[in-house]
């Protein structure tokens, strides 16, 4: 054997064993970390308590709802009482009746006077646009629930499209995870008919390419994982982890 060729295979298996090490790792790593994702419901449930959209949605029902029992006692602002009090000096006037005259008599004097009265009063532009007013109130506050109802269906919708993505980049970490296990057994068999010469340099080389396709794929496929899985957390507000936990 030259010695070119010697450095060559010597090369190849100090790569590949150090490639082997790291996957192996890897897979270690996965076969601790495996996530349950919680049931659909159960996210759904908690997106919507902690949706901010959802959440904006419920209040301005609420204020639509206050504003329809302010039109409705509108009216109450043209009925009031009026009271008022006054202290000075008065002029106060007398009349006494007789059967033979009549006697004026005028005094001056330091007195507090008061008054209390109740008043009512109904605009013409009240009495003509009332109706028009709680109408508009009412269908205000019925758009507002609608908005909600609406708002409420798209984050539901949203939750199925990413609940399904990130069960289907499970299943295909699954599939790729054992793809690099018979990858790896196919190497490791590769290198020991490579070390008793009964294959090339060359076909060595072909496989050892092939791991390393897998090696690629099962690392696209452990990120499209983790991303999906971070999304659909922070929409549900919630940790999956934390879910597992408190389970």
């Amino acid at each position: 054997m030259k010695p070119t060729s010697a450095v060559t295979i010597f090369l190849l298996l100090l790569f590949n064993f150090k490639f082997s090490f790291s996957q192996s790792s890897g897979l270690d790593s996965l076969s601790k970390s495996e996530i349950t994702i919680p049931p659909l419901e159960v996210i759904l449930d908690s997106a919507l308590k902690h949706n901010a959209a959802v959440k904006f949605r419920v209040l301005d029902i609420l204020a639509k709802n206050a504003n329809l029992r302010s039109e409705k006692n509108y009216w109450m602002r043209n009925l009031g009482i009026q009271a008022d009090s006054r202290y000075g000096t008065f002029d106060n006037y007398s009349l006494s009746n007789n059967t033979q005259s009549t006697t004026i008599s005028n005094s001056t004097s330091q007195q507090m006077n008061y008054g209390v009265g109740l008043y009512l009063k109904f605009p013409i532009v009240d009495l003509i646009d009332r109706k028009n007013q709680i109408n508009r109130a009412k269908a205000e506050l019925e758009q507002s629930k609608q908005m909600a109802e609406n708002q409420k269906t798209e984050l539901t919708q949203l939750i199925i499209r990413l609940y399904e993505d990130l069960l289907l980049k499970q299943r295909l970490l699954s599939i790729q995870s054992s793809a690099i296990g018979n990858a790896r057994v196919n190497q490791e068999m590769i290198e020991t008919e490579f070390r008793n010469g009964i294959i090339t340099v060359t076909e060595y080389v072909r496989v050892s390419d092939i791991v390393t396709r897998v090696e690629s794929d099962y690392e696209k496929a452990k990120s499209e994982f983790s991303s999906a899985k971070q999304v659909l957390e922070e929409i549900a507000g919630f940790s999956f982890l934390n879910y597992q936990i408190k389970k």
